[in-house]
């Protein structure tokens, strides 16, 4: 219906609504005048030679039911929406009521975070509830993707080490979770050279973690860091501010080796973490972030 946007198909829908109303009226008001045949009452119909079909009125209190359904569905469609674009006399509708039902919803969550209100991540840390709560609104929001350990997977960070691309004090969680990250690794291969120049690179790379890795080929791949360190930083140690990570740790979003990072800088990356704003009120997502905040700040 999302194609019928004149006008007269409103009007079209709430006449067939009221002409279908009033039919069903004028159909009971004849069949409520119809009489029991003068002979022997039945349609002429017999089955199994001697089941004759009788023409009886309807009963009556079948036909007050069915008046009853009739007075009902008008009743309904003065009240409520259902004749075209008429609105009813109570102003009801389903967004209204979602709206209605978000506000005293926002309003019981945020009676129930007024506790926590004021309290830095350290105290929330070693609050016992801010953490029960923290801990189910990770299992239902972030689980899926960090693990229910929030110990990560490949191409989703560990959340529990102190390993953190955009910075890991407890305004920077709150920003990722309520914004999201779109971290963007663009294909390097072209700025860097050949093939034999990539593999180069792939394992001077591996070389500033201290990785296995070979020699010769780092020393010659060197030079080659020069396409990557606008980012990563001439020290390969990152730039949270990029979100570029640290290359002279041992940790590995996207797997490790020379092949792994090989392709990393053929075919780039690019990496999405979702905003969670509009799923969760400012307060729990503070609360969220603290207890993100202490699985790397344990106590």
């Amino acid at each position: 219906m999302s194609d019928f946007i004149s006008g007269g198909w409103a009007v079209f829908v709430a006449a067939t609504t009221v002409v279908g109303l009033i039919a069903c009226l004028v159909l009971l008001m004849i069949a409520a005048r119809r009489r029991v045949m003068a002979n022997d009452n039945t349609t002429g119909h017999v089955w199994d030679e001697d089941l004759r079909e009788l023409n009886n009125p309807l009963p009556r209190w079948w036909m007050g039911l069915f008046v009853l359904t009739v007075v009902f569905s008008g009743a309904y469609l003065a009240l409520y929406p259902g004749l075209g674009t008429y609105a009813g006399t109570l102003g009801w509708s389903s967004a209204g009521q979602y709206q209605n039902e978000q506000a005293k919803a926002q309003k019981a969550i945020s009676e129930v975070y007024a506790q926590f209100n004021g309290k830095s991540a350290d105290a929330l840390a070693t609050d016992p509830a801010a953490m029960g709560i923290g801990e189910r609104l990770f299992a239902n929001n972030c689980a899926s993707c960090h693990g229910a350990d929030a110990r990560g997977s490949k191409g989703f960070p560990n959340l529990t080490d102190k390993d953190w691309l955009y910075g890991g004090d407890h305004d920077t969680i709150i920003q990722t979770i309520s914004k999201g990250r779109n971290g963007v690794m663009p294909p390097m291969a072209a700025a860097v050279g050949t093939s034999d120049d990539v593999r180069n690179l792939a394992n001077y790379v591996l070389s500033l973690s201290g990785s296995p890795h070979n020699a010769i080929a780092a020393q010659l791949g060197k030079p080659k860091f020069g396409a990557c360190a606008a980012c990563h930083g001439p020290d390969g140690k990152g730039n949270q501010a990029l979100g570029a990570p640290n290359l002279t740790d041992k940790v590995w979003l996207h797997g490790w080796g020379e092949q792994a990072v090989m392709d990393m800088i053929n075919n780039g990356k690019n990496n999405v973490m979702p905003a969670h704003e509009s799923r969760l009120s400012p307060e729990q997502i503070r609360v969220l972030g603290a207890y993100v905040w202490s699985l790397s700040n344990k106590r």
